[in-house]
């Protein structure tokens, strides 16, 4: 009887190779691929550590010779200079904080690994992430995301994005298992790679400095004053894009040597303003660019959820309410963004930051922080 056939998206990673491991053992036609992201040959990428980078790329054939399944590399890289990179510089000279993993996914992997998977005869495609797919009964109505059993290790946070027509030809197969489990699974499959530690760093950014690297792209903020709370000038700052909402590092302290933190960013003045750790708490916010995992906004409004702010945080019980005009809706009618009232002030929340909504361990939706309501 011939073995289905389901294609794997390998990163070079642990997990990506274990849950092609054990999509094998399990009998099926396992068909590894990777995405060529970028070309980081001749940097410390090139050696190891980074998700997609040369030694990575290599690490999956390795897995891939290993256990006994063809593998493929797609060459991805014009696409992801556009879709990632280059957005990620606009954001930073635009004095927002962008999240290029979410915009990855969201803009860029799933829909070149899904076609690559229907070419050549599969089914399926299965990712090593730390997520869970709900598949209604009688297929009806869309599949929904939910969080890993690992909530240490979720990475529902970064897929909310994803089309969810894209969902459905998707599985994750280790959303039931914990990362121990995981690199457990690893040695008795004696992976070459069960002991790679997790990348940590952003992917295209091979030396690990992603200042210089926005500099050296024409994403430079304005330099200008840094000033406080009450408008008064305590220091200079040579870019704006070297600051963020919550942060410490760099911003010059006040009377008494108490810490400052960046409040706001104002990159069309050049103005950093700082302040208390309590300035940055915000309990109100609006959220633009909304995608919902059912495919369209709630019927009802307001709706009760949990909300996270980042991808490390606790999420924070809210409300979620239709944007106070100017409502910017799509073409049919719908509201692309909305209102958020967290229960509690949230610290650091900051603007090109994606806002995930929960209910229980449900993925609802997410958008990208714009501002105070």
């Amino acid at each position: 009887m011939k073995r289905e056939r389901i294609v794997v998206a390998m990163s070079g990673g642990v997990d990506s190779s274990t849950a092609a491991a054990l999509l094998h053992a399990e009998g099926y036609a396992v068909v590894g691929v990777t995405l060529k992201l970028t070309d980081a040959t001749g940097t410390a990428a090139s050696i190891g550590g980074r998700c997609c980078g040369p030694r990575d790329i290599e690490d999956a054939r390795t897995t891939a010779a290993t256990i006994g399944f063809p593998h493929y590399v797609l060459d991805e890289t014009a696409a992801f200079r556009e879709a990632v990179i280059d957005e990620f510089v606009a954001e930073h000279a635009a004095g927002r904080t962008p999240n290029p993993c979410v915009r990855c996914n969201e803009k860029l992997k799933f829909g070149p690994l899904v076609r690559f998977a229907r070419a050549v005869g599969a089914r399926h495609l299965a990712t090593g992430h730390y997520a869970r797919l709900d598949r209604p009964a009688g297929a009806a109505g869309p599949v929904r995301l939910r969080r890993a059993v690992d909530t240490q290790k979720d990475q529902s946070y970064f897929l909310f994005g994803v089309a969810p027509e894209l969902f459905e030809a998707v599985v994750f197969p280790l959303g039931d298992r914990t990362k121990d489990e995981v690199r457990a699974i690893a040695h008795r499959f004696r992976l070459p790679n069960a002991d790679k530690p997790d990348s940590q760093q952003i992917c295209f950014v091979p030396e690990g400095d992603h200042l210089a690297f926005v500099e050296a792209r024409g994403g430079a903020g304005r330099s200008g004053a840094v000033v406080d709370t009450g408008g008064q000038t305590v220091g200079q700052h040579a870019g704006t894009h070297r600051f963020t909402v919550g942060q410490r590092r760099g911003v010059p302290v006040g009377p008494g040597g108490e810490k400052r933190f960046v409040v706001r960013i104002e990159a069309a003045t050049g103005r950093v303003v700082v302040g208390p750790r309590e300035a940055t708490a915000q309990a109100e916010l609006r959220v633009t660019d909304v995608r919902w995992t059912a495919g369209a906004p709630p019927l009802a409004w307001p709706v009760r959820c949990a909300v996270q702010l980042r991808h490390h945080s606790a999420a924070v019980p809210g409300w979620l309410s239709r944007p106070a005009p100017p409502v910017i809706e799509d073409a049919s009618g719908a509201p692309t963004g909305c209102a958020v009232q967290l229960d509690a002030p949230a610290l650091g929340v900051a603007p090109g930051q994606a806002a995930v909504f929960y209910a229980d361990d449900q993925v609802l939706g997410g958008g990208w922080i714009a501002s105070a309501p």
